[in-house]
């Protein structure tokens, strides 16, 4: 993976990060990161004596990883009534807080019939000299021809190796349109993800809930139920397999009986599915959607939160079977956007915050000995980044990876709230979860971008992520 070359404007001093318990590609062990430009230079004990005009940052005590690699973010995305309330910078803010420091975006979909590379055009302007971290982003597919199977690999020389089908919305894919394309990402090298949920059962019933004047939140969850996304997934599933087992990622996974679908297709010998959650389908639930008033506007977002049976088998499934855990990030001012659905919940612009909450929610099951800390750090930092062509410069702490690290503090108890985040965003659907640690430095390439609370990155430091084809 190559990562776009900009003109270092001062000498970057040496970092060595000491004594801390380091989470790297074959060990945990308590030792030393020497980072030297924008690299991992050493990884060894006691190494301060072979760099002694290095910047020291004591971790004792205290857990180092890699910087977390976030697959699904939605910054800027404008939903034709609604726009995402955080934009590259301050979506990468609140990342690089949450210890972040790579994410690929999903862009909003672009006027009709335009050509595959427009939304990757727009979005390159929409992040450079914006973002802190570096970023990268996915294509995003709205109809199938011939130029659009064409560019694809012109896209994939310049680093955009995976593409987003969406089987509901304006802009959905048919399924021969999808068979197409699994083929011709097959053919490339390239990753295909899908929003996976059935559009038609879901159309009926939202129009039925409307008419009969069901209109609260709480029927937001009836209208998308499980049922619809496990036949989608189950489609795809059959789909890449008759394509020649295409590679295929879903997107958001959020019911056990979706889940299922992915457990037996890799039981049947189906290889090349990656299966990504998200921690709101791991801590939320539905009954979100029947708290007083409107307050259950804050938890739309497709597909819903489902039983809490469902979260705790997508919890258990981390420990081997679910590969990366994502966002979604998409967010949206409750007291403005959010208030669209107080009399129509299909009104709701849908999506939810959490691109800062990740890293520490995530650690807090590993320090509860859910799963273990090398687990942890696959699910949010290696396997995103092998998944869609990062490795090994990112997402891995490794002799000549990119200097991304993470220094979290385990006896740093957090309590999360609105006022501690800086999501730009009027709520989060965590408040009040108390987590039993949290990040309290975060290096990008090599620089220091937030310590002890304070940022130091600055705007438009972060690069666009070229990104390899699979191999």
């Amino acid at each position: 993976m190559l990562i776009c070359k900009a003109r270092l404007d001062k000498i970057m001093k040496d970092i060595l990060v000491k004594n801390g318990l380091v989470a790297a590609e074959n060990s945990e062990e308590v030792c030393d990161v020497l980072c030297s430009g924008e690299k991992i230079k050493r990884i060894g004990k006691d190494l301060a004596g072979g760099a002694p005009d290095a910047e020291i940052i004591d971790a004792a005590g205290k857990i180092v990883i890699p910087g977390g690699v976030d697959v699904h973010t939605h910054l800027c995305l404008d939903t034709g009534t609604a726009l995402a309330s955080d934009d590259f910078y301050t979506g990468t803010v609140a990342a690089a807080f949450g210890g972040t420091t790579s994410i690929i975006d999903h862009p909003a979909f672009g006027p009709a019939g335009c050509p595959l590379d427009h939304q990757i055009k727009k979005y390159h302007g929409l992040a450079e000299g914006r973002a802190v971290i570096d970023y990268g982003f996915h294509g995003v597919l709205q109809h199938v021809d011939g130029g659009v199977l064409a560019m694809m690999e012109k896209l994939a020389a310049e680093g955009v190796t995976s593409y987003k089908a969406y089987l509901t919305y304006a802009f959905m894919l048919n399924d021969a349109d999808l068979f197409r394309v699994l083929e011709r990402t097959k053919e490339l090298g390239l990753v295909l993800t899908v929003h996976p949920e059935n559009d038609g059962v879901i159309a009926f019933l939202r129009a039925r809930f409307i008419s009969e004047g069901k209109s609260s939140p709480a029927y937001h969850p009836l209208s998308r139920p499980a049922e619809c996304e496990a036949e989608a997934v189950n489609r795809m599933i059959l789909f890449a397999r008759a394509a020649g087992d295409a590679p295929l990622y879903i997107v958001h996974l959020s019911s056990a009986l979706a889940f299922d679908h992915i457990l037996n297709a890799r039981a049947r010998g189906q290889k090349n599915i990656w299966a990504e959650t998200c921690p709101q389908y791991l801590f939320l639930d539905d009954g979100r959607y029947s708290l007083p008033g409107v307050e259950g506007l804050k938890y739309v977002m497709c597909p819903p939160l489902r039983k809490k049976a469902d979260g705790e088998k997508l919890m258990r499934g981390l420990s081997r079977d679910i590969d990366a855990v994502a966002t979604d990030h998409c967010p949206f001012f409750f007291s403005t956007r959010k208030m669209l659905g107080k009399d129509d919940f299909t009104k709701c612009p849908s999506g939810a915050p959490g691109i800062e909450e990740r890293i520490p929610l995530m650690y807090g099951e590993a320090a509860k000995n859910r799963f273990g800390l090398r687990r942890f750090v696959d699910l949010c930092c290696t396997n995103p980044a092998k998944i869609f062509g990062m490795y090994p410069q990112k997402g891995v702490i490794r002799e000549g990876s990119d200097a991304d690290i993470v220094i979290i503090d385990p006896a740093k108890k957090t309590v999360i709230s609105r006022a501690v985040l800086h999501e730009n965003v009027d709520y989060t659907v965590y408040e009040g979860f108390e987590v039993p640690g949290w990040p309290v430095c975060t290096i990008s390439r090599g620089e220091i971008i937030v310590r002890d609370g304070t940022l130091y990155g600055k705007a438009g430091r972060g690069r666009f992520i070229k990104r390899r084809v699979q191999p």
